[in-house]
């Protein structure tokens, strides 16, 4: 007698297995869990908002200062090099003097026009056994002028490199202070309790890192720029009174 073996086919579930999906809402509650820093800045305490107010404001100011600065120094360096090509192809003071308006951003430039003045206020009125003395001294205020000129808001950058992370430490123990206090009013070691005021504190610390790094990069690229352009003016001023004590002779 043949009976009939039920196949493993037949013994297989009609029915497809169910998997357990996620719920839309428990999505959607841990996405809105995760690190938001506009929510972290906003939900700081009033010091801490206050310190990253001051580290935004000297990031801003050091900003505009790195780009103004920048246009600046690029230009009285560009206009120097044409103005020294310009004075060194010309056979005539007097010549030089009518094209060094055209460099009006170049340091080098104002140094000569300074100089060039006082040249013909001694020649017109004779006294040329003083002229090399005070042509000396113009030179010399000349050159501290624009140089004061050139150096104008660096400073600032300096100011921000060194105290930008003091700044944001201040607020960074302000915000572990404030976590320790709730930590023992609540009686509870857990990190829902401690974790925003920590948080918190922990951006303060980033914003003065970036507010300072920059600043301090800029401050030296600057500063390194301004030296060549001293060094630029000291040497057409030795130029140019040899120049013109060959001339009074």
């Amino acid at each position: 007698m043949i009976t009939n073996r039920p196949s493993s086919l037949d013994s297989l579930p009609l029915e497809p297995p169910v998997f357990p999906l996620i719920p839309a809402a428990a999505a959607a509650e841990s996405s809105s869990t995760a690190l938001d820093v506009w929510s972290l800045v906003f939900d700081a305490d009033i010091i801490v908002q206050f310190v990253l107010l001051v580290l935004v404001a000297m990031s801003i100011g050091c900003w505009a200062i790195i780009g103004s600065k920048a246009l600046q120094l690029r230009s009285a360096s560009r206009e120097s090099a044409s103005f020294l090509d310009v004075f060194w192809r010309s056979k005539r003071l007097d010549a030089v003097y009518e094209q060094a308006g055209r460099f009006g951003r170049s340091p080098v430039a104002e140094v000569f026009k300074a100089g060039y003045q006082e040249l013909a206020k001694a020649t017109a009125s004779g006294q040329k056994e003083d002229a090399i003395d005070n042509l000396v001294r113009t030179l010399r205020r000349a050159a501290l002028n624009e140089s004061t000129l050139l150096e104008r808001y660096v400073s600032f950058l300096a100011t921000t490199g060194s105290t930008a992370p003091f700044i944001g430490l201040f607020g960074t123990v302000w915000g572990i202070l404030r976590a320790f206090q709730k930590l023992g009013t609540a009686g509870q070691a857990t990190i829902q309790v401690v974790g925003p005021d920590i948080a918190h504190a922990l951006i303060a610390t980033a914003v003065g890192l970036v507010a300072a790094i920059p600043a301090v990069m800029a401050y030296n690229t600057f500063l390194a720029r301004i030296r060549v352009l001293n060094a630029e003016m000291d040497n057409f001023s030795a130029d140019f009174l040899n120049i013109v004590k060959r001339h009074l002779k």
